[in-house]
């Protein structure tokens, strides 16, 4: 092989390549096999049979050459079917490393000569094409109809901390413990012409996190999903790695339908043409494939919230129920998180003659609601908080004062106190009393399965319960409808899991449970839902629930 042009010296303005260890660098890297590269140009549309000369294609960190090769040779056969030259422009594609540019270099200049395309002239837009340089520091990307890639998987850690700071400047969607990829799509996107499309093979935690956020917020106001095929347990790179890769299509236009694919370990190079096929058949509403198992989606979900997770027919049918029916909240229904004290060795008691009696608050613990039957184990809130949200006078109850005296030192050590030393006795969230004589659903944080007991009144949560008051429901009937299947699936969709499979029942998953409005059920429909919620009846409720909503039957996942 010809030696190829040394690497052209980065963008002035930016800190130099090496501010980031080679090393670093290349734990970064994942390459991509080459039948998946295939089918991502094959998903944005960068095809021969097209006159691909008069467009051009980004690779914002091309690594080894994984998807110049076949950018190139797509470009090569193009050009010759259209009788066209090779666009000095049409390719541009970039590389922190100097050793990877001149490797990926080489390999655009062989796939060239090896197209039957002159040395001389191949290695002049091999040097053209590849650059050394940094894409989320460059001050101009160049507009492109394509951007496509696997972006490296740097932690924060792994890069040098003034390099990240310049990199959050540049990004603003790179927020939180954002993994750099982040910023590579936001760069991307903003390179992107009108009608352009960008493909990245990238782990998907950035869907559901909360740094994903401002990108997710991004998408959503500027563009449009058009395709996401998940990637879990396909053998896609030529290393193994843990990285819960997805593939996905954006565009740069208004949100159409959007394919959703849940690609299985079986997929294989000769079942990537039928899954591209099928995401380009607008009449098939879903597939199924011994490789795979897709449905579209007549639009993306919207905000920034955590995008949902689960098999197309699941996302289907989530995306149905989100159009028809209103969240928990909209119905009258507040969710809310039990009280968080910071010393629960103080605030936490069994002894019902501590302190004066109206300092007492009885407190619902996770273990009082242990069987669906709310039974209260004798467990009370001391409690500094009056009726009106302020802290209590102390010296109005003595032995209050004096029991919180005694325990002074810890209460000060906490970082609540430390702010704010003059109300050094406070509980770490402020205390309604007026919630304790209310009706409440209490949802114990961390189960495998979604668990409502109805605490009928008198007690205050404490803070590993999250719990639901509402006016307008009948907590029976709304406890019937959050028993069933159909309420583990929202929470399944959008919650986190710890290990073993144990799902977070936190108050930012159970507000995106959507439900019937209460005054549209049908009396024999609340009855059948409160029934089963007093009997704890999961297969009644669900039964019950699928009929109010209108939906024959749950998918398995």
């Amino acid at each position: 092989m010809t030696p190829p042009t040394p690497p052209t010296p980065p963008t002035p303005g930016t800190p130099p390549a090496t501010e980031i260890p080679a090393e670093s660098v290349k734990h970064g890297e994942v390459f991509t096999r080459r039948w998946v590269v295939d089918m991502i140009l094959d998903l944005v549309g960068y095809t021969p049979d097209r006159d691909l000369s008069a467009l051009t294609i980004t690779d914002p960190a091309c690594g080894g050459g994984a998807f110049l090769v076949a950018v190139v040779e797509r470009l090569s056969r193009s050009c010759r079917a259209f009788g066209r030259a090779l666009p000095p422009a049409g390719v541009q594609s970039f590389d922190l490393l100097g050793h990877n540019v001149e490797i990926s270099r080489g390999e655009v200049e062989e796939t060239l000569v090896r197209e039957g395309w002159e040395r001389a002239a191949a290695r002049e837009l091999a040097a053209g094409w590849v650059r050394q340089g940094d894409y989320l520091l460059q001050k101009r990307h160049a507009p492109a109809d394509f951007v496509v890639g696997n972006p490296p998987y740097l932690r924060i850690e792994d890069v040098p901390a003034p390099r990240m700071e310049s990199y959050r400047r540049r990004n603003r969607t790179m927020t939180g413990r954002s993994d750099i990829y982040v910023g590579f799509y936001e760069q991307a996107l903003g390179a992107l012409k009108p009608g352009g499309k960008l493909g990245f093979i990238c782990p998907d935690r950035w869907m559901r996190n909360q740094y994903g956020r401002e990108l997710r917020r991004l998408i959503s106001e500027r563009y449009a999903v058009d395709a996401l095929i998940v990637m879990h347990d396909v053998d896609a790179f030529e290393d193994k790695v843990s990285a819960y890769p997805a593939i996905t299509v954006v565009r740069n236009g208004p949100q159409r339908a959007a394919a959703v694919v849940d690609a299985a370990r079986e997929l294989r190079q000769r079942h990537a043409g039928e899954l591209v096929s099928w995401t380009r058949d607008a009449g098939s509403v879903s597939r199924e494939h011994v490789a795979f198992r897709a449905a579209r989606l007549p639009h993306w979900f919207e905000g920034t919230e955590s995008w949902p997770t689960g098999g197309p027919d699941r996302l289907a049918l989530l995306e149905e129920l989100g159009d028809r029916f209103p969240t928990l909240e909209e119905t009258g229904v507040r969710v809310g998180i039990g009280v968080a004290t910071g010393a629960d060795s103080v605030f936490v008691t069994t002894d019902d003659d501590l302190v004066e009696a109206d300092r007492l608050l009885p407190l619902s613990l996770v273990k009082d609601a242990r069987t669906g039957e709310f039974a209260w184990t004798g467990h009370y809130l001391v409690n500094p908080w009056t009726e009106d949200g302020d802290l209590v006078n102390v010296e109005k109850y003595p032995r209050l004062a004096a029991y919180l005296e005694a325990h002074r030192a810890v209460l000060e050590g906490r970082h609540v106190a430390r702010r704010n030393p003059r109300r050094w006795y406070r509980t770490i969230d402020k205390v309604d009393a007026r919630l304790a004589e209310r009706p409440k659903l209490l949802f114990p944080d961390m189960r495998l399965e979604i668990h409502p007991t109805l605490e009928r009144g008198g007690h205050y949560p404490h803070h590993n319960l999250y719990y639901m008051v509402s006016g307008a429901w009948d907590l029976e009937v709304l406890g019937g409808i959050l028993l069933s299947r159909l309420a583990q699936m929202f929470v399944e969709a959008y919650a986190v899991r710890m290990r073993g499979g144990t799902l977070r029942f936190q108050a930012q998953y159970l507000r995106r449970i959507r439900v019937p409005r209460p005054d549209a059920l049908r009396p024999e429909a609340k009855a059948a839902l409160a029934d089963a919620f007093r009997r704890r009846d999961v297969e009644g409720a669900t039964r019950a629930a699928l009929l109010a909503y209108g939906v024959r039957r749950l998918p398995d996942r």
